[in-house]
């Protein structure tokens, strides 16, 4: 039972040794054997890496952008020049429209145009002359005296005689009016002034 024991974990250990050496042997076959798409890449020196790291200290950016100044400048005047503006149009004046007919015109316009050629009827003659007394007086001194004071307020006044039932009165008139408007307005302006006077009417 003991021998038994002792040669299973003979084999044991034995299986695990042979176990590590294959283990060992595959690690180093794969060291040894070209990994695809990895050894294929060749190895850069270093005067390769100096040359490339001073290629990118001198790189511009900006130089494809200048490298053609001539093409530059011919895009941006393309870009700004102005669109053509279109000519101006001349607006067309509406035709005139055509005058009415004569017999289409109004009637008061046509009698208007020949009313300076028609004769116009004169008014008939007043038959009266008008005065306007501002009194009558028994005595000639009144009477100047109330002259006297229409002079001053204005107004030419005579002084007339006239035989009435039997004595003589004196009259202040102003006057002779040849219209009748013209007498009242006279006779307003004295009332106006405070002074009483009539309209006298006398046939011509």
């Amino acid at each position: 039972m003991n021998r038994q024991r002792g040669g299973f974990a003979m084999g044991l250990i034995v299986g695990l040794l042979i176990g590590l050496a294959l283990a060992l042997a595959v690690a180093l076959y794969v060291t040894k054997v070209p990994v695809p798409f990895v050894n294929k890449v060749p190895q850069r020196t270093a005067e390769q890496d100096a040359a490339e790291a001073e290629k990118n200290k001198n790189w511009d950016p900006n130089a494809p952008l200048s490298s053609k100044p001539g093409q530059r400048a011919s895009g941006v005047v393309a870009a700004s020049a102005p669109a053509a503006t279109p000519a101006p149009t001349t607006p067309v004046a509406p035709p005139p429209k055509a005058s009415a007919p004569a017999s289409a015109r109004d009637p008061a316009a046509i009698l208007g145009d020949r009313a300076p050629n028609a004769v116009k009827p004169t008014p008939a003659a007043d038959p009266f002359t008008y005065f306007v007394q501002a009194g009558a007086f028994g005595k000639p001194e009144d009477a100047e005296q109330q002259r006297a004071r229409l002079a001053m307020m204005g107004f030419e006044a005579k002084v007339t005689e006239r035989e009435q039932s039997g004595r003589t009165m004196y009259r202040v008139r102003i006057g002779p009016f040849p219209r009748k408007d013209d007498a009242d307005a006279a006779k307003d302006k004295l009332a106006g002034v405070g002074v009483e006077s009539a309209l006298v009417r006398v046939q011509k």
